[in-house]
């Protein structure tokens, strides 16, 4: 009986120890957010009264913008007469954000795969890592557009181009994932694996109910860098393939008018940075619900 009333008792210190952590969290990056923009403008504000020249970097309004210039841009038109600059990069970001989100998914599940299948045997490990490290050194830009020319016409109607780019997305995505799953599913401990070997546990009941538990906190580490990184490979991606309708393409066309209006850049970069910062929330969110109701920490 008293097992039972202190167990809702518990239930709430608990919810209240999360609300109070969230409350600090977000003052945190409130703070943190108010000191980088003071002194954002304390830079400007110095750099124009003394005439601050870093090589050809020259502190103005052209090249540092007031923050405050930049948000406001977003409220005003994009063009004479039309639509405001913040609903046209809203939908540019969700454009990209579906790009990205695919190329998430397939790099991440290739990769985990990829991982698992290393995790297994030391000769592949020694055979295809090589090759897999080497695949990034490759520069995105120059791999981008033989993907598009590649994938491009193999690709059904509706995912032409920006099915390219979700495969771009996905290959900035796969690296991390495979390298963090084969760290964690290698790293279960050696008693706990004999036990479940003395059980006559075939590999693919160890691989689940032993190896990918130990490994989550490895691969959700992974996901949470791939998952901007997906953000980035889309909207590098957009410009060989010559979609205009997502971040890549307001990018590209705003730094046509960067002299004349360079705060439109400034917003959509800005916006850019929301979408990868969102990326990486979602993963973070799903990390807190997975891990914590994995076997190991389940009481």
């Amino acid at each position: 009986m008293a097992y039972a009333a202190s167990a809702p008792a518990r239930s709430s210190l608990r919810s209240s120890e999360r609300t109070r952590r969230a409350a600090l969290d977000l003052g945190l990056f409130l703070a943190v957010l108010a000191v980088l923009w003071a002194a954002w403008e304390a830079f400007k504000a110095i750099g124009e009264a003394t005439g601050l020249r870093v090589g050809q970097f020259e502190v103005n309004d052209r090249t540092l913008p007031h923050l405050h210039d930049v948000v406001g841009i977003l409220f005003e038109p994009s063009r004479r007469n039309g639509p405001l600059l913040i609903g046209v990069l809203w939908d540019a970001a969700l454009f990209t954000a579906k790009e990205a989100a695919v190329g998430f998914v397939l790099g991440a599940l290739f990769g985990f795969a990829l991982g698992a299948v290393l995790a297994h045997s030391g000769l592949l490990q020694r055979g295809f890592l090589p090759y897999i490290v080497a695949s990034q050194t490759i520069p995105i830009l120059a791999v981008a557009p033989m993907v598009v020319v590649w994938v491009n016409p193999r690709l059904p109607e509706g995912l032409k181009d920006w099915g390219a780019v979700s495969v771009i997305a996905a290959y900035l995505t796969f690296f991390p994932v495979t390298i963090n799953t084969l760290r964690g599913l290698t790293s279960v401990d050696p008693r706990a694996l004999e036990l479940m070997r003395s059980y006559a546990a075939g590999s693919w009941r160890v691989l689940w109910k032993l190896r990918v538990p130990a490994a989550l906190p490895f691969i959700f580490a992974a996901l949470k860098i791939a998952a901007p990184a997906s953000v980035v490979g889309a909207i590098i991606g957009e410009l060989p393939a010559s979609i205009q309708s997502g971040l890549g393409g307001a990018i590209l066309n705003f730094n046509q008018y960067y002299i004349s209006a360079p705060t439109r850049l400034w917003a959509t970069n800005l916006i850019a940075a929301l979408l990868g910062i969102s990326f990486f929330l979602v993963v973070l969110l799903a990390e807190r619900l997975v891990v914590r109701r994995a076997p190991e920490h389940v009481a």
